[in-house]
């Protein structure tokens, strides 16, 4: 191993998966460069002063201190809110994340959740369970309106895939001036949103939780919807109202919701949402994929062809922080 690495892995995983995997995989897209993989606590402080890049969940503010070679942390996260970013960039290192990688497998698992709904595929497997051969009603797809709650790359993938099932779109983001690949786009204001649920015979819920989406869908916004309309989030647990959502599918003021996220999360086996038929709830897996290593590791080969050709942070893919300007 080479006392001045280009990438160090970092040891703690992510979903599961071997970082030694993502390790050889970095290998594969960089075989002209030294990638090495930090499997315990000693050989991180060892490794990390040296590298270039170094990749993993978050990184030790104290193994930075003396990282003078070090250019860019790639977070293997979407979310860097656990990473020390503003240390980072005052030390001149550029700060990338994992964000879009999760997109294709969290769009076709919303899709999948609208044809449940339409289809009551629920039902049949409901009725599956109890060896029961009885006929029942379903809907169709076709001809719905599907409101899509932010455009950002989970959002983008929802709509390329509605796309062929005869739908209308709209499109919910924060610069509606931007337009978008929906049939429709509006901002965020209340009375917009309002007017889109009013139309919407299912909501995918695909925009980040911040200040502005915390409870984004409440109580009254799950009163505009239509009593048939179907609700899917995709994004994070507390953009809808936990406590109203319930109230809403057990009075029949909504007809369905599809969660791979809640709030809280993990949801206690307690909870009355386990109970309710109209409500499915996956474990927060839509974004697993067996490709994640292949599209992390694209990522940060293209960012590392990038700083070895010398060109400007602001260009890196998944660009979180560039560095100080002062450094």
């Amino acid at each position: 191993m080479s006392d001045q690495p280009d990438v160090v892995v970092l040891r703690e995983g992510t979903e599961g998966l071997s970082m030694g995997s993502y390790a050889e995989t970095l290998r594969e897209r960089l075989p002209d460069r030294e990638v090495a993989l930090a499997r315990t606590p000693a050989e991180e402080r060892e490794l990390v002063p040296r590298a270039r890049v170094v990749t993993g969940i978050t990184v030790d503010e104290a193994q930075i201190a003396d990282a003078d070679r070090l250019e860019l942390f790639a977070c293997t996260f979407a979310g860097t809110d656990h990473v020390p970013v503003e240390a980072l960039t005052e030390r001149g290192v550029a700060v990338t994340n994992a964000g879009g990688i999760h997109a294709p497998g969290i769009a076709e698992q919303s899709i999948a959740n609208m044809l449940v709904f339409a289809r009551r595929l629920h039902e049949g497997w409901r009725r599956k369970s109890n060896a029961e051969w009885r006929h029942f009603q379903s809907f169709e797809f076709t001809g719905s309106t599907v409101t899509v709650i932010g455009l950002g790359s989970i959002g983008r993938h929802v709509v390329e895939r509605l796309e062929g099932f005869d739908v209308e779109t709209i499109g919910v983001r924060y610069t509606p001036s931007k337009g978008g690949p929906t049939d429709e786009v509006v901002g965020f204001e209340a009375d917009a949103i309002h007017d889109a649920l009013a139309r919407s015979d299912y909501v995918v819920v695909a925009c980040p939780l911040n200040d502005l989406t915390r409870g984004l869908i409440g109580e009254p916004e799950l009163a505009t919807l239509p009593p048939h309309a179907v609700v899917v989030n995709a994004a994070r647990g507390g953009i809808v109202d936990t406590d109203a959502l319930v109230s809403a599918l057990r009075s029949s003021g909504l007809r369905g919701a599809a969660l791979d996220v809640t709030d809280p999360e993990p949801l206690p086996a307690d909870h009355p949402l386990w109970d309710l038929e109209n409500c499915l709830i996956t474990p927060h897996t839509g974004g697993h994929t067996p490709k994640h290593w292949d599209r992390l590791a694209d990522i940060v080969a293209d960012n590392v062809a990038a700083i070895d050709a010398g060109g400007d942070p602001a260009d890196l893919r998944n660009l979180v922080a560039a560095p100080d300007d002062g450094n």
